[in-house]
């Protein structure tokens, strides 16, 4: 191939929607290459924030996903978004880590979360001057001691910004049921945090 061939598909490839680049990926694998450039930092993170596993760990379990989202992206509809269909395969690996440790799902908060809290604290209507280190530790213990199948909810609406549609596909559960979810673990939220509204 000629460098400028090259220069040509890689400048084609960035201009590719993930959806598109998947497409690709059945008759060649340098597109799947970009999305994995693409999803690595975020499907990393995601691990990191939803469990204790170390680096190495997480490292394996991403790259355990993009092995299976490879070996069936046939089976993807280009028609959804591949965003959904990346976490939801990351989420069932990481699922599969959990049971080989004998462990559950975790939220770990980091330095740089004060927008999802400020977030959360909109939608609860926590005043958002309230949201000091005193009410952040509150919120995230509460969070904690949710039923995983609320904390889940919660994690992926405020903490990975997915929209109700994006929620259902990833957990491969109604819309109507993640409404409803969200419903309650924001009950049970308010609840807890009354002293701070």
């Amino acid at each position: 191939l000629s460098f400028t061939y090259i220069l040509y598909i890689v400048h084609d490839i960035k201009k590719c929607t993930d959806e598109e680049l998947a497409r690709l990926s059945v008759s060649d694998t340098v597109y799947f290459g970009e999305l994995i450039e693409r999803y690595s930092p975020v499907l990393s993170r995601y691990v990191l924030r939803r469990s204790h596993a170390s680096k190495e760990d997480a490292e394996d379990i991403v790259q355990n996903s993009f092995i299976k989202m490879y070996r069936n992206i046939n089976d993807f509809d280009t028609t959804l978004t591949f965003s959904s269909w990346a976490y939801r395969i990351t989420h069932n690996e990481l699922i599969d880590w959990y049971r080989k440790q004998k462990t559950r799902p975790q939220l770990i908060v980091g330095d740089g979360d004060e927008d999802v809290f400020a977030s959360i604290a909109g939608d609860f209507d926590i005043e958002k001057s309230a949201i000091q280190n005193e009410t952040k530790h509150e919120i995230e213990k509460v969070i904690k001691t949710l039923d995983e199948k609320y904390q889940e909810i919660i994690f992926l609406r405020f903490f990975e910004d997915k929209s109700y549609e994006e929620i259902a596909d990833i957990l491969k559960i109604p819309a109507g049921t993640v409404a409803i979810r969200l419903s309650r673990a924001k009950k049970i939220l308010q609840e807890s945090l009354q002293a701070y509204s």
